[in-house]
């Protein structure tokens, strides 16, 4: 049955026979316009993003998320799937339709003896890092612990341990899904295979995964942190990283960064509000052996103006940036794959992060050679095995009144350094660039995705995403 909604006062509400027959098949919260916590549970993490749905069903388990997809499809709403909410776009949001907020999904289960660990959708890196360091243990993810689990897997999955490990899409074994007929499904290698393949870099467009089962490897104390220079010195230290990090053990990662230094501790007093270029590193070989290698990599290089590398556990690491960015800032996101850094690349770079606008922007250049390589460009829905970075610029800042100023910064740059990479992007750094960019994203993959999407979801329910629409049939 098509329920029927009202407008009250500028708020979209729902006639009262049809929020007590919505309530009473969930066993979560059903927030609404009118509900006073409502504001605060539409917010998510990038404060850029003002989206009013009409409701929010806020699961309690996967009987919730199957009530919710079916009551969505039956009475055709709009649906975004909200996980950890860290989305640059803001896509686990939507205006005026449903929101499956999956915050209460967030159990953790770890399998020591078979070294795996499974994961509710709603779980952030943070929940996961404590659980499975006990054990001293690791799944590969992101750099921000309060990133949500199923966004960062479902795109794809950059981090400190990518090179030695792969994504996290690489370590993924199987997912628990709620299909857009409401069906419960398990995909993996031997079940649903081709659901399983499309998942792996394909985002949110297949379902809402209610679980993950991931391979975990032994990580447990990291040698790592920033190693950070003048900018006079940055052109060397880029030329030198570009043909380093190409051939560098596995167990060592290290992306590169400008950043603006935080007038804090354990930050050198001289260089508090500098704008400095660095590496980010994180040796996970042999605790004994970090030291030494860190310091013949620093020997090639000019004296750097901050040095913060040395031993520390790895759910530290994942967290360092935190407290950098926290939930509510301004964020905008442009981003490519990069195959080689030509000197004329790095000068534009070093250009437009000498002029950061904040203390949040940055731009960001991950490794994603190493074990990402090892896999092939059409083994995953993820297709770009063949990048060596995964680039992201990003303006940030607390303050809306200089949402302007960040977006015109991040564009700017963006612009002048696009021609020197990929046509595609890590679809986790996008914010909504279209159909276009989206292909490009996939390149030889989209046509078997869009199959995939006719065949799991053949009315594209689910289309808050960067969305692969349907083949036709």
């Amino acid at each position: 049955m098509v329920q029927s909604f009202t407008k009250k006062k500028g708020i979209t509400t729902m006639e009262d026979s049809t929020v007590k027959d919505l309530k009473a098949g969930l066993l979560g919260r059903l927030i609404q316009q009118t509900d006073e916590d409502y504001n605060e549970a539409r917010k998510v993490y990038n404060g850029m993003i003002d989206k009013h749905p009409r409701m929010i069903a806020r699961c309690e388990d996967v009987a919730d998320v199957v009530f919710a997809v079916n009551y969505a499809r039956e009475n055709n709403m709009l649906v975004a799937i909200k996980g950890g909410g860290h989305n640059g776009a803001g896509l686990g949001m939507c205006d005026d339709g449903l929101v499956i907020d999956l915050s209460r999904l967030d159990s953790v289960r770890v399998d020591p003896d078979r070294k795996t660990a499974r994961v509710e959708g709603g779980c952030t890196w943070r929940k996961v890092d404590h659980a499975t360091h006990t054990f001293g243990l690791a799944v590969p993810s992101g750099i921000i612990s309060s990133t949500g689990v199923g966004g960062l897997t479902l795109g794809g999955g950059i981090g400190y341990l990518s090179r030695r490990y792969g994504l996290t899409i690489d370590n993924l074994l199987e997912a628990e899904m709620v299909l857009a007929n409401g069906s419960f499904v398990r995909a993996s290698e031997s079940e649903n295979a081709d659901l399983f393949w499309a998942i792996r870099g394909g985002g949110g467009n297949f379902g809402v995964v209610t679980s993950f089962l991931f391979k975990l490897h032994p990580v447990s104390i990291d040698y790592a942190g920033p190693t950070l220079w003048e900018m006079d010195h940055v052109k060397q230290v880029m030329q030198w990283y570009r043909e380093f990090i190409l051939k560098a053990p596995r167990e060592l990662n290290g992306f590169f960064a400008f950043v603006q230094v935080p007038p804090v501790e354990p930050f050198p007093k001289e260089h508090h509000l500098k704008i400095l270029g660095g590496i980010i590193w994180c040796y996970t070989g042999p605790l004994d052996k970090g030291a030494q290698v860190l310091k013949e990599i620093k020997n090639q290089l000019p004296p750097p103006a901050v040095d913060l590398t040395g031993p520390i556990p790895h759910p530290a690491l994942q967290s360092m940036f935190d407290a950098l960015y926290p939930a509510g800032q301004q964020w905008y996101w442009k981003a490519d794959f990069v195959e080689k850094l030509s000197d004329e690349a790095i000068d534009l770079h070093i250009a437009h992060g000498r002029n950061l606008p904040s203390m949040g922007s940055s731009m960001h250049l991950y490794p994603i050679n190493g074990a990402v390589h090892d896999v092939k460009s059409d083994a995953t829905a993820w297709s770009y095995r063949d990048a060596n970075w995964a680039e992201v610029i990003v303006g940030v800042d607390a303050d809306p009144a200089n949402r302007q100023k960040i977006t015109d910064w991040t564009r700017e740059y963006y612009d002048a350094l696009h021609p020197y990479c990929s046509e595609g992007a890590y679809i986790n750094f996008m914010m909504e660039e279209g159909d276009e960019r989206i292909r490009a994203t996939y390149r030889g993959n989209y046509d078997k995705l869009a199959k995939i999407k006719r065949k799991y979801d053949p009315d594209n329910l689910f289309r808050v995403n960067q969305n692969i629409k349907p083949a036709m049939a």
